[in-house]
This record gives structure tokens, C-alpha cells and sequence, in this order.
């Protein structure tokens, strides 16, 4: 009757273990489901919306201008942000709010990316920390999951922000 009792909580163990294991794979190389909050990628992203964001882009290195991803906060660990990718490494991007007279520009370095909200107005991104590194980020999001009447994949800037990159400006 012990073996029996022991024999079935092992198994449980073990399956659990397993389950445990493919679970953990999952979340890590494919992807995993995102509550987004704060303002600062309205309209694209609302406060509440569910997100799915990928991960194979992330380990392919497939991150390009124009994706919206999940990153770690450079200041605080704990913390996840959502943000648009606006310059990869090399390129030249505006760090001036939308309102400033003089623009200044700068190049984001190797292994670094530039990121920014899509409420410029309202969104705490790379014009205030600098570019990220490339290690930073989690994953790329590619379906909203909520709320239902908006569930589909996520597109091009409503901002249509010009991403000009350093060879773009060699041909002008």
C-alpha cells in the first residue's frame, strides 16, 4: 500500500518535472502572453491590452526598425517595457522631442538599439535613457490577444516616423 502511494506521487513528481521543464522552453524560445500598461505606446497598445511577443526573432537576431518589443528596463531589472524599434546599430536617430526647434542626432552604437514609445508626448524611452543593448530585449510582439475587437497583428507607426539610418543619408 506505501510502495503504491509512494510509487504514484513519484510518477506525479516526475511528470510535473517534465511539464515543468517544456513549460519553461516554451516561455524561453517561442514566446509568451504580455499585459501591457502605461500610455506610452498609445494608439498602437493601450493600457490592459494582452500582447503575444515571440522569441525566436530575438535569438535569429531579426529585430528590425519599425518592430515593436518587449525589453528589460535599463534601470530597474524587475520591470518590462514596450517599446518600438526606431534604430539599430549604425544608424543615426533624432534624440529631440517632436516639438524642439533644433534637432540633435546621434548614432546608436554596436550591440544597441534605439527604442521608442509611439505617444512621443508621454513615453519614457531611449530619448531619456540612450540606446539599449540588444541583450535587453525579450521579444518581439506580434499579435495583440486583447481586447477582442482589436486581436490581429501589429503593424507599421501610426506616427509614421522617418527612420533614417546612415546609408539612407550616403545616397542623399
Amino acid at each position: 500500500m506505501f510502495r503504491n502511494v509512494l510509487w504514484k506521487t513519484l510518477g506525479f513528481v516526475g511528470y510535473t518535472i517534465q511539464y515543468g521543464c517544456i513549460a519553461h522552453c516554451a516561455f524561453e524560445y517561442i514566446g509568451e502572453v504580455v499585459v501591457c500598461s502605461g500610455p506610452s505606446m498609445e494608439p498602437t497598445i493601450v493600457n490592459h491590452d494582452v500582447v503575444f511577443s515571440e522569441r525566436m526573432s530575438r535569438h535569429l537576431c531579426k529585430i528590425q526598425k519599425g518592430d515593436i518589443v518587449i525589453a528589460k528596463c535599463p534601470f530597474d531589472p524587475h520591470m518590462n517595457i514596450c517599446k518600438r524599434v526606431i534604430g539599430l546599430e549604425g544608424d543615426k536617430v533624432c534624440t529631440s522631442d517632436p516639438s524642439d526647434l533644433f534637432k540633435a542626432h546621434t548614432y546608436v552604437p554596436k550591440g544597441h538599439v534605439w527604442l521608442e514609445g509611439d505617444n512621443l508626448r508621454n513615453s519614457n524611452d531611449s530619448r531619456n535613457y540612450g540606446p539599449i543593448p540588444y541583450a535587453l530585449i525579450r521579444g518581439r510582439v506580434c499579435l495583440k490577444l486583447w481586447p477582442p475587437h482589436s486581436v490581429g497583428t501589429l503593424n507599421g507607426s501610426p506616427t509614421r516616423r522617418i527612420i533614417k539610418t546612415q546609408s539612407d543619408s550616403d545616397s542623399d
